[in-house]
């Protein structure tokens, strides 16, 4: 599996999933007391960390080749991980600013990322030369 597939794959890995999730909470929760450098720390290292390790080490191909493997090779791209970053990023302004709703919209916007699919499904209209093998 190519560097590329490995980016891709590596996002459904279920401890990148529970890394993430686990360290955004207590990110939020940090940044809402106004521990801003310990809040960014947690927010951002052990997601780094954790892409890292599963990259170099775990085996990806059963995910590539899962049903949710098959769901994000589709519908996975830049702009929809660009949304997932803009509704993290704006979660964690939010919490510093103590503001609920806008940690709402921004929970939303990551889970309408993921969701994108299944949503507003739509054919693919262009392919990979990867793609074709």
């Amino acid at each position: 599996m190519d560097a590329s597939a490995k980016a891709l794959y590596h996002q459904i890995h279920p401890a990148k999933l529970a890394t993430d999730i686990i360290s955004a909470f207590i990110s939020l929760f940090l940044l809402w007391m106004h521990d801003l450098v310990l809040g960014l720390i947690v927010g951002y290292v052990p997601s780094i960390i954790a892409t890292v390790l599963i990259i170099s080490f775990a085996d990806l191909e059963k995910y590539k080749q899962s049903t949710f493997g098959k769901y994000v090779k589709t519908y996975m791209n830049r702009t929809t991980q660009a949304v997932r970053l803009a509704g993290d990023t704006l979660s964690k302004i939010a919490a510093w600013y103590n503001l609920v709703i806008l940690i709402i919209i921004s929970m939303l916007m990551i889970l309408i990322a993921w969701l994108r699919g299944k949503l507003f499904p739509t054919k693919r209209l262009w392919r990979k030369k990867t793609d074709e093998k």
